[in-house]
């Protein structure tokens, strides 16, 4: 009996020293588990500071991205304008032109009086004698058309003509 007890003893403290083995290698994998968890956390906590600088950043853009329509939205605005204005400025131009050539076309229709307009081409003596002239009397000028019909124009003293 004594050697059964002996024999079951050393079984015993065989196995006590195995389960204090695999409580220790468990202990070690506790811990070996909780530093893993830690490291989890910490990634999870990288991963959400991550997540918020690039909601920041997507922001801004948005922002950004919003600046850059409105003033493009504004360049074609003052592009309209101003494509409306040389519209404008092209017509006026064409008007203009129509205009000088009537008038050109009117006034080719005269041809001065060669002795008329060697008296009155200096303009000093021509602006002295109507600042003289008294607002009764009234400077005759012959002018001729080309078509030969003579036309005779009166020149006050304010430099206005009329017609006979």
């Amino acid at each position: 009996l004594a050697q059964r007890s002996a024999a079951s003893a050393k079984e015993i403290k065989a196995l006590v020293g195995t389960a204090v083995d695999q409580v220790d290698e468990g202990a070690k994998l506790v811990t070996e588990a909780g530093n893993a968890m830690q490291n989890i956390i910490v990634g999870i906590q990288q991963a959400a500071e991550i997540m918020n600088e690039i909601d920041t950043a997507s922001s801004e853009q948005a922002s950004g991205i919003e600046q850059v329509n409105r003033a493009v939205m504004q360049m074609e605005d003052v592009t309209q304008q101003n494509a409306a204005l040389v519209e404008q400025a092209a017509a006026a131009a064409e008007s203009m032109r129509e205009q000088a050539d009537g008038l050109s076309a009117l006034v080719s229709r005269f041809k001065l009086d060669e002795q008329k307009v060697r008296e009155s081409s200096a303009p000093a003596r021509r602006h002295a004698s109507s600042a003289t002239m008294p607002p009764s009397q009234k400077s005759m000028k012959r002018l001729q058309t080309r078509d030969s019909r003579r036309l005779s124009l009166d020149v006050d003293s304010k430099g206005e003509w009329s017609e006979h």
